[in-house]
């Protein structure tokens, strides 16, 4: 028997989000689904005026109020930025201006004395938390682009389970999609292409997954005819190199950080990365370099 389904989708996070549902629902459960998306938007997306984190930002050097939800939000980022040793880092905001992002042009590729200059705002250790208060250092700005939409989806699959949905699919702007199954469809199929050519790299059958990924090819600025992405690393203040990674994980929110995190990776410190990550998270991916070499986890992909 054929499965019929319906589907909605709407803008949020700067994102096209796709919700796809059994049809046995009516069409008024996509306003309940994506009012869940947009509270998270309003409240926690730095870049809504008068979120959370836009507060945080506007009041660099000052304690700001904050609810509980922000605070277990920044932990668990901080957690896997010492993890990284600040080559993740979600202060990294006046780099990412720096060369151009958010601007309507960009002429040249920064100084280093900019870039130096820059960096000396980045450092998640300002961060400070205060039972319900939230101070980071004057001038610095966190971005939650490599997050929030992801947590977002999370929230919604909680939504989903709460109301009895267990067959359905949300895709996220192509970089964060959540399967939810059952036994009776118990894989969604991704498909995942190169970012460059659009070729098909992997066919991968998810159930109760996410898969993230990130790449350098889609947002990018153009300097004198070179594409430098907007995956920067905070240690250097250059983009990163890599051309993409991919990660399945159980946890939304964690595989989008990693899909940006480990751009800052070797392709064998991302193999160690990834084992010593997966004692304690669900996961596996892959990677590829700047040579276009592909390498991934061992329990990533069995054609």
């Amino acid at each position: 028997m054929d499965l019929l389904y319906k589907a909605q989708t709407r803008f949020l996070f700067y994102a096209h989000i796709k919700v796809k549902i059994s049809a046995f629902y009516e069409d008024d459960i996509f306003d309940e689904l994506f009012s869940v998306l947009e509270t998270i938007d309003k409240k926690y997306n730095s870049f809504q005026a008068d979120s959370y984190f836009d507060q945080i930002n506007k009041h660099s050097g000052s304690y700001v109020d904050v609810d509980d939800e922000t605070i277990r939000i920044l932990k668990k980022v901080i957690a896997l930025s010492h993890f990284f040793d600040g080559k993740y880092d979600i202060t990294i905001m006046p780099l990412i201006r720096l060369w151009g992002f958010y601007k309507n042009a960009q002429s040249r590729i920064p100084s280093r004395e900019e870039i130096e200059d820059a960096k000396l705002l980045v450092d998640y250790k300002s961060i400070e938390i205060d039972q319900n208060k939230v101070r980071i250092a004057k001038n610095q700005e966190i971005i939650t682009g490599s997050f929030i939409k992801a947590y977002a989806v999370d929230q919604l699959v909680s939504k989903m389970q709460e109301i009895g949905i267990s067959d359905a699919i949300v895709n996220a702007g192509g970089s964060t999609i959540r399967a939810i199954t059952n036994d009776s469809h118990p894989m969604w199929e991704v498909v995942i292409r190169d970012p460059e050519s659009e070729a098909q790299l992997f066919k991968l059958d998810i159930s109760n997954q996410c898969y993230s990924t990130s790449s350098q090819t889609k947002t990018y600025v153009d300097i004198d005819g070179s594409k430098y992405g907007h995956i920067l690393n905070p240690k250097t203040g250059f983009p990163s190199k890599v051309k993409q990674i991919g990660i399945v994980s159980d946890d939304c929110m964690i595989g989008d950080i990693l899909s940006t995190a480990l751009f800052n990776e070797t392709a064998d410190s991302f193999i160690e990365k990834m084992n010593v990550l997966s004692q304690c998270y669900n996961i596996e991916g892959f990677m590829i370099d700047e040579d276009n070499q592909v390498i991934s986890t061992n329990g990533f992909y069995n054609p």
